[in-house]
């Protein structure tokens, strides 16, 4: 079995280590730990994929340190106290013991009051790497012994120019196009080694044609473009009520949702389906076919089948006769797509919550307006990322 090659092409310096230049680059606080080796306990914090991994590692190999990385999952106080006695040898010889914990945040108080005193007593130097954020999930008198730093997604160009790189050496026989190695650093989402799968995966796909198509991208992300079930009359009568309603055909709708009820479709799945079409095409044109919608959903579960047919004509008439309004509906497709562009933009640092310390020390909370304080209660502050500061869904 090929090695992926996320492991593959891991790098072991930093002058390879792709992004997060605001930790590594020159002048920035790693770049001079390890220049003046110099190393605290550390808590990397960050998205999966964005290489905290990858740097406890080379920040061991720079630095001679004996390394050992444990899994939280998995290990715990019997695991970490066999260590300490590796680290206890380690000092003899004047060697330094990194202990790289993973997910850090899946241990409980009791586990991560273990590593109080080999912390503090610098027996072990601690680099413990979470996705969650260390002021909730870190007891505060462990979060006080180490040093925060937090990981940003990679950016676009970053995984962009590093899968060209790694495509030209693994797969030069296989032609991939901009636009296609452009889809891939978007679908990452802002992780490499997502991106580094993706690429795999079409060159393992594409090894007969040659060429990584739009095709053979979606297939090796696995998602389905398109739901097929023909021949199945269950979707093809829900479709039928559906676009009845929507083309306020009272008639129509009454005769479909009986044709399934007849034909034993549990009214429950008719009346979920018109509590969704209440907002996605009736909307805020009339809030109420929402609350009624939701009154007749409670209705049929009560009283179920046969008593219940008589409220869902009720409600099919009521949505066929309402006005029709698809601003919701349209929004969320809008959303949805800008998503799949941009994948997880942060949130601006001003409208972040700010209820610790460390947080206000990372500028959370930073600049925000309360608009209640504002003479006309409303203010012009940004609330959306930065690459979406501009962007209006036209909402009437």
């Amino acid at each position: 079995m090929n090695e992926p090659l996320a492991s593959k092409y891991r790098p072991n310096t930093l002058s390879d280590f792709v992004g997060q230049k605001h930790l590594v680059g020159d002048s920035s606080p790693i770049y001079k730990f390890i220049k003046n080796r110099t190393l605290p306990s550390m808590i990397f914090w960050g998205p999966p994929g964005t290489g905290k991994t990858t740097l406890a590692y080379i920040i061991s190999q720079d630095l001679f340190y004996d390394f050992h990385r444990l899994q939280a999952i998995s290990s715990g106080k019997s695991t970490l106290l066999k260590l300490v006695k590796v680290a206890l040898n380690n000092q003899m010889y004047g060697k330094g013991t990194i202990v790289f914990i993973d997910e850090i945040h899946r241990w409980n108080k009791a586990q991560q009051d273990v590593l109080l005193p080999y912390v503090e007593k610098g027996i072990i130097t601690l680099i413990g790497a979470t996705t969650e954020n260390p002021s909730f999930r870190i007891n505060g008198a462990l979060l006080s012994r180490t040093k925060v730093f937090v990981f940003k997604q990679h950016t676009l160009e970053d995984i962009k120019e590093y899968l060209v790189k790694i495509s030209k050496k693994e797969f030069p026989d296989i032609k991939i196009s901009k636009d296609i190695l452009e889809n891939m650093s978007e679908l990452s989402n802002g992780d490499l080694r997502s991106g580094l799968n993706i690429l795999q995966i079409s060159a393992d796909l594409s090894k007969e044609e040659g060429k990584i198509t739009k095709e053979i991208l979606e297939s090796a992300i696995q998602k389905n473009l398109y739901y097929d079930r023909a021949g199945d009359e269950h979707f093809n009568l829900i479709s039928a009520v559906h676009k009845s309603l929507r083309s306020s055909n009272a008639d129509a709708a009454c005769y479909w949702i009986i044709r399934m009820l007849e034909g034993g479709e549990d009214p429950l799945y008719i009346a979920r389906r018109m509590v969704r079409f209440a907002a996605e095409d009736i909307g805020n044109a009339d809030p109420n076919a929402t609350i009624l919608a939701n009154a007749v959903y409670d209705v049929c579960n009560k009283l179920g089948v046969p008593e219940c047919d008589v409220h869902l004509i009720q409600l099919a008439i009521y949505l066929a006769k309402a006005p029709k309004d698809n601003t919701t509906y349209r929004i969320s497709q809008e959303i949805k797509a800008d998503i799949k562009k941009f994948g997880n933009l942060e949130v601006p640092l001003h409208i972040r919550n700010a209820p610790t310390q460390l947080m206000k020390d990372l500028g959370y909370g930073d600049g925000y307006q309360y608009d209640h304080d504002l003479p006309d209660k409303k203010s012009d502050q940004q609330c959306m990322p930065d690459k979406l500061k501009d962007r209006r869904y036209n909402i009437s």
